[in-house]
């Protein structure tokens, strides 16, 4: 007897229907994932969109700012590019003014050219110019010192400059120097200021006085007389005043009367200033002569005795004792040579 197979020990068949138990599970599970797909979807889908929306505003911003900044940009080129025009406007009409004062200097510089000495021209014409005030002074006044000075300028106005054609010239200005340093120093300023001091002085001199002896005085112890007495001494008193005898040793002084001692004074006064007037003047036979004539009047109407009278006379003494008509040297030999070269530059 053929016993039915254990269903613990069998295996299930194939067409078997399936456990009422798993058939209530799976379609919940399933459901149950696909609502959690579906609900993940959506949320993903939610997110995912606010992220879109969020890009798409900030895309939309960033645009939004790219094009405003594109349009200050652009303006700023406008901007700039007006700037630009206006600067190369500036810069061609500066190039034009700059061309022209170019130009314009070019035209001066070779118009100065043309008319303006040179520098060696400049320096000739100065020394000749300061040559010729050094003779004006050695023939008028005879300024030895004024005419060394100048001639030494005019020496060292050349001896700048450094020219060796001009060594003749320089040659005679040496030769001019040394004979101007040779001359023997005269001292009119001081000369003159002694004779002012003399002529200040002259209101200080005292009038020669009548040298002559008073008569003398009556003896007053004699007892005055009386009668034929009285009558004999008043007549031996006449007498005596007819004859009087004095020794002296120098002749009587010549009195003026007071009224002429001003002109006197004026006088003397105009003898001194022609004497400083032949000075400045170099007329040392005039001076001379002035200044005797002063001494003269100052000996013989003036007290000698006095001491204002002494010194003036001993002042007239050595200023007249002074030589003042030293004739200079002329420096008509330079004056030549820079006129010689001044021509032969000329005709270069």
């Amino acid at each position: 007897m053929t016993t039915p197979p254990n269903d613990a020990t069998a295996g299930p068949r194939a067409d078997a229907p399936a456990p009422p138990v798993a058939r209530g599970v799976r379609p919940w599970i399933v459901a149950s994932a696909v609502l959690a797909l579906a609900v993940a979807g959506v949320i993903a889908w939610q997110d995912a969109r606010q992220q879109s929306d969020a890009l798409r505003l900030e895309v939309a911003q960033r645009l939004a700012k790219a094009e405003a900044a594109l349009v200050q940009s652009r303006a700023k080129d406008a901007d700039l590019g007006n700037d630009l025009r206006d600067a190369q406007a500036k810069i061609a009409l500066l190039e034009a003014r700059i061309s022209e004062s170019q130009s314009q200097q070019a035209a001066l510089d070779t118009l100065y050219r043309d008319l303006a000495p040179s520098r060696d021209e400049l320096a000739l014409n100065e020394v000749e110019q300061i040559l010729v005030l050094a003779s004006q002074q050695l023939a008028l006044a005879g300024n030895v010192q004024a005419a060394l000075g100048a001639v030494e300028l005019a020496d060292a106005k050349l001896s700048r400059i450094e020219r060796p054609q001009w060594a003749p010239m320089r040659r005679s200005l040496a030769r001019d120097i040394d004979a101007l340093k040779a001359v023997p120093y005269v001292d009119v300023a001081g000369i003159a200021a002694k004779l002012d001091q003399a002529q200040a002085g002259i209101d200080a001199l005292q009038l020669a006085r009548d040298e002559r002896l008073p008569a003398p005085p009556p003896d007053a112890a004699a007892p005055p007389d009386t009668g034929w007495r009285a009558f004999l001494r008043s007549a031996w008193a006449d007498v005596r005043s007819l004859v009087r005898i004095e020794v002296s040793d120098r002749p009587p002084a010549a009195l003026i009367a007071p009224s002429q001692a001003y002109f006197l004074r004026e006088n003397l006064r105009l003898r001194l200033l022609a004497a400083r007037v032949s000075l400045l003047a170099r007329d040392e036979t005039t001076f001379r002569e002035d200044l005797k004539a002063a001494q003269a009047w100052i000996t013989r109407y003036y007290d000698p005795k006095a001491r204002t009278t002494v010194a003036a006379v001993a002042t007239l003494k050595q200023v007249a004792d002074t030589p003042v008509n030293i004739a200079p040297p002329d420096i008509n030999a330079s004056l030549a040579a820079v006129r010689t070269a001044r021509a032969a530059r000329e005709k270069r």
